[in-house]
């Protein structure tokens, strides 16, 4: 048994009959196969080398770019002459840490913000990164249970001194350590400066026989925060890299499944341009529809306590509806007017430009990159924050119109592809047909020779055994009718010949598939570059 299964070429015995060819007649050939395959792959290597070099140009020095993100800073604790004590402690901080690797703080007066919910406004309407603030008051508060300490100390609440307001949603993980992070470090910084300026002034107030007294010294306050969507589920690092690449993946495998099944059932040819565009596009629609659904669904079935809702649900399941739409008519005309040797090139290049377009927020990527606000993955990452946070991220006003604009781009283009495809599809049958006629055509033409052959060998048979008039006319009777039998047979032998070769060649295209589908080669595309050598 052993020696039936090993060497394994065994199973395939016909492998090794026909030895390779070697040789002068074989050099060109070989040649020419390694040129075409070295073309391909410095092809393809510079291809993948640019998408690398721009996915990692977006994202390089993210940390020398954080000064570009914006945080205001509002001292309600100050009075109209000057900073408070702990506002004054704030911006010492600041002056310390500022640097390309920090947010930008940006101040504003009270005049400008009066109450803190007007600092809430500005952050939810996409203005600012981030604001921070001074509660009224806090400084005397805090030096209150310094000086006096015992139940005023204890009392005393270290949450409501410096406050800070974000939205966790946009853009979660660039929020948690680019904004939270460095915020907390703010604070940390700015509570130190504090007590180096208390010990600075002697401890003059500070009650150093009260211990509740000296442990607010330690930690005057804590930061507060102030989340205006709560994003910490571990799903949320997925929403703007897979999610988009899975939902592209699947449009692209879905168009590929129809062009196949129109093309094995010849549609093109066989039904109305008009009519296939409205079956496709209700086929499209349906089956984009339920994509986003089952999308939406599982990042509603582990969003793990995010506190969205049914409506939420339903916008979300919406606009990844148009997402995809627009994505799989996009893919469809880069299938229609692009090289099919270039359509995988195309498929990773629009992959690659979509995900990289909210993999991080403008702020920290290079200005160059500012032209993807054009990509359909960036515009729906902004309505889906919009979406979640609820209307805490105002882009809708550029990023609807620019996504409706892919739509109706693609579903122009598209349109317009189905009869280029119509056309060349017709033209390709009639091709068929005329090499099927002159197939035919050279099979009756040798047999009407064979048959004019036979005659005259019969005729000469004939006029060798005709010995009078009678037997010639009698021969020429026969001879006429045998012509006329000859003739219907040979209509009869057109039609069984026609029957044949059509059947021959559906054979043929079975048994093409049937061997095709035996043998797994994996995806097949053409080369970008082809040899003239066969």
């Amino acid at each position: 048994m052993a020696q039936k299964l090993w060497p394994p070429y065994w199973h395939y015995p016909r492998a090794t009959e026909k030895p390779l060819p070697h040789g002068r007649a074989a050099a060109v050939p070989r040649r020419a196969f390694f040129r075409a395959a070295l073309i391909n792959f410095a092809i393809l290597q510079l291809v993948f080398l640019s998408l690398f070099a721009y996915i990692f140009g977006s994202l390089y020095q993210q940390a020398g770019h954080t000064h570009n993100m914006k945080i205001l800073f509002v001292d309600y604790d100050s009075d109209s002459n000057r900073e408070s004590a702990i506002g004054s402690a704030v911006s010492a901080a600041y002056q310390e840490l500022e640097g390309s690797t920090f947010p930008t703080i940006v101040k504003a007066s009270t005049n400008e913000f009066p109450v803190p919910g007007n600092l809430e406004t500005a952050v939810c309407g996409a203005t600012y990164w981030a604001a921070i603030y001074t509660s009224p008051g806090a400084s005397s508060r805090l030096q209150n249970a310094l000086a006096v300490g015992g139940a005023v100390a204890e009392s005393y609440n270290r949450s409501d001194v410096l406050t800070y307001i974000w939205n966790e949603a946009r853009y979660s993980t660039t929020s948690d350590s680019a904004i939270s992070a460095n915020l907390q470090l703010l604070s940390n910084t700015a509570r130190l400066a504090y007590t180096t300026a208390y010990v600075r002034s002697g401890l003059q107030t500070l009650n150093l026989t009260d211990e509740a007294a000296i442990l607010v010294f330690s930690n005057p306050w804590q930061l507060t925060s102030v989340d205006i969507q709560t994003t910490t589920q571990g799903s949320r690092a997925v929403y703007n890299t897979l999610v988009i690449i899975l939902i592209l993946i699947q449009e692209f495998f879905y168009l590929g499944i129809i062009n196949g099944l129109y093309a094995q059932f010849k549609i093109y040819a066989r039904i109305p341009a008009h009519r296939i565009i409205i079956v496709r596009n209700i086929n499209s629609l349906a089956y984009t529809l339920l994509g986003a659904l089952c999308v939406a669904g599982m990042v509603w079935a582990f969003r793990a306590g995010w506190h969205v809702n049914g409506n939420q649900f339903a916008l979300t399941w919406a606009i990844l509806w148009l997402f995809a739409h627009a994505n799989f008519l996009v893919l469809d005309i880069i299938t229609i007017w692009v090289p099919p040797q270039f359509v995988p090139v195309c498929l990773i290049n629009w992959i690659i430009f979509n995900v990289t377009s909210i993999l991080l927020p403008f702020d920290l990527s290079p200005a160059f990159y500012r032209w993807a606000y054009a990509m359909p993955a960036h515009e729906v990452y902004q309505v889906l924050v919009d979406i979640w946070s609820g209307g805490c991220n105002p882009q809708l006003h550029y990023a609807l119109p620019i996504l409706f604009a892919w739509e109706l781009i693609g579903l122009a283009f598209s349109t317009l592809g189905v009869y280029r495809r119509c056309h060349y599809a017709v033209i390709a049958e009639e091709a068929q047909d005329r090499a099927f006629n002159e197939r035919l055509n050279v099979a009756m033409a040798f047999e009407k020779k064979r048959d004019e052959e036979r005659r005259k060998e019969l005729e000469v048979e004939m006029r060798e055994k005709a010995g009078s008039e009678s037997l010639t006319f009698e021969s020429q009777q026969e001879r006429d009718d045998r012509i006329q039998r000859e003739e219907k047979e040979q209509e009869d032998v057109r039609e069984d010949l026609t029957n044949v070769i059509r059947n021959e060649n559906e054979q043929l295209q079975r048994e093409r598939t049937r061997k095709a589908s035996r043998v797994d080669f994996g995806p097949s595309f053409d080369l970008a570059y082809r040899s003239n050598a066969s």
